[in-house]
């Protein structure tokens, strides 16, 4: 049973583009690496490392304003959240080092956490047991972020300097802070609870403590590791070891990551119909079925455009388990959605931050260990879930 919202069909493409403030401040900047580490006189490895702090700002963030999401007014978090992230952005486009540069990427994905945190709680109201479809909309709207935001980034480097990506940035939020002011984006609170430690504690523990949503959990979280895995060894794979030209990168990264949109798109269409968790499962044979021939494919001498084509069906794949696996979860949660989805970004940022030191652990010379990560993640997922069926058994 859905509820209509009063902003109509704004109200999807409002919570997207809240959402849409972390892939954009990921992905904008890539291009401008390399022009960032020759203006702020380090290295390009200093650079990179703000991604890193990126990642940990934001699930410190969603730690902290998980379970203040669920005490406190959603429209009030965000407008503090955009507002945070407005003016840290404004003072990395003005940054001179690269020390006070990084401090700012934490600062930023901080208060941008606590814009974002807000939203899967929003949609489980409105959507209550078609959550997964309400999420895979927002995650349709928001994929627009990583699928263009690399050519704005270099488009902006072409016109300005890599500054006006942060001023941008800025802009950004300030906008969508003006309409988070004029639309109201409550949703019930269930706690009035006194804000400490044992609110914090006594929260996380109503999340982690229930057994059956742990292997849900667990599974959003591999998923999550097979698309960091993607974003992280897609440039080494398709540049240095296909040796494709950085226009042809920019096409079948696009095509990967309009997969990843379909998968949502398809999660739309079907949840309504077959229910999340069955859809789930049928993300995971997809999933098996694609990383299984990336393996194979990886063997072989094959066409770039074979081994792009492969990996389009298991990002689909990724998407729908991801959806499906977290609205599971939030559907759990009804009192508890804040906590419930900063454990899940908390998770899911965290395994993002492993994918780096793996790949410079194994140092990959072929494409045959990015292949085994995402099938290793898939094989993950699937034994996640199978204990979790023998769980639901157990518990009847």
């Amino acid at each position: 049973m859905q509820h209509a919202h009063p902003l109509g069909r704004l109200f999807l493409p409002l919570l997207a583009s809240i959402v849409a403030l972390t892939p954009l401040a990921i992905d904008l900047y890539l291009p401008a690496m390399v022009a960032i580490a020759e203006q702020l006189n380090t290295s390009l490895e200093k650079v990179q490392v703000s991604l890193s702090s990126y990642l940990a700002g934001y699930a410190l963030g969603m730690l902290v304003f998980g379970p203040l999401a669920d005490r406190f007014s959603r429209t009030l978090l965000a407008r503090f959240g955009l507002f945070g992230f407005a003016i840290s952005s404004a003072l990395l486009a003005m940054s001179t080092n690269i020390e006070t540069f990084n401090l700012l990427r934490v600062a930023q994905a901080f208060t941008g956490a606590a814009a974002s945190v807000v939203v899967p709680g929003i949609i489980r109201h409105f959507y209550q047991q078609d959550t997964a479809k309400g999420m895979s909309y927002v995650s349709m709207i928001m994929m627009l972020a990583p699928l263009l935001a690399p050519s704005i980034g270099a488009a902006l480097m072409l016109v300005w300097h890599w500054s006006a990506i942060f001023w941008c940035l800025t802009l950004y939020a300030i906008v969508v802070f003006v309409f988070i002011t004029f639309a109201n984006i409550d949703v019930p609170r269930f706690s009035d609870d006194k804000v400490s430690a044992h609110f914090f504690f006594k929260n996380y523990q109503q999340v982690l403590s229930n057994k059956l949503c742990r292997m849900d959990l667990l599974t959003s979280m591999a998923a999550s590791f097979a698309f960091f895995c993607f974003l992280t060894s897609v440039p080494f794979v398709y540049l240095d070891y296909f040796n494709v030209s950085e226009q042809l990168f920019g096409v079948l990264f696009a095509l990967n990551v309009m997969a990843l949109m379909f998968g949502n798109f398809l999660n739309t269409r079907l949840v309504p119909k077959l229910g999340s968790r069955r859809l789930l499962y049928i993300g995971l044979i997809i999933g098996m079925i694609a990383g299984t021939t990336l393996v194979f494919e990886s063997t072989l001498q094959v066409n770039v455009w074979i081994f792009a084509s492969t990996i389009a069906p298991l990002m689909m794949s990724l998407g729908i388990i991801a959806s499906n696996a977290d609205a599971l979860i939030l559907i759990a949660f009804e009192k508890h959605t804040g906590t419930a989805t900063a454990v899940i970004g908390t998770l899911r940022f965290g395994s993002g931050a492993f994918v780096g030191p793996i790949l410079a652990f194994i140092k990959p010379s072929t494409a045959l260990p990015f292949a085994c990560l995402m099938l290793s993640a898939v094989v993950l997922c699937c034994s996640y879930q199978l204990l979790q069926k023998s769980g639901i058994k157990k518990a009847e």
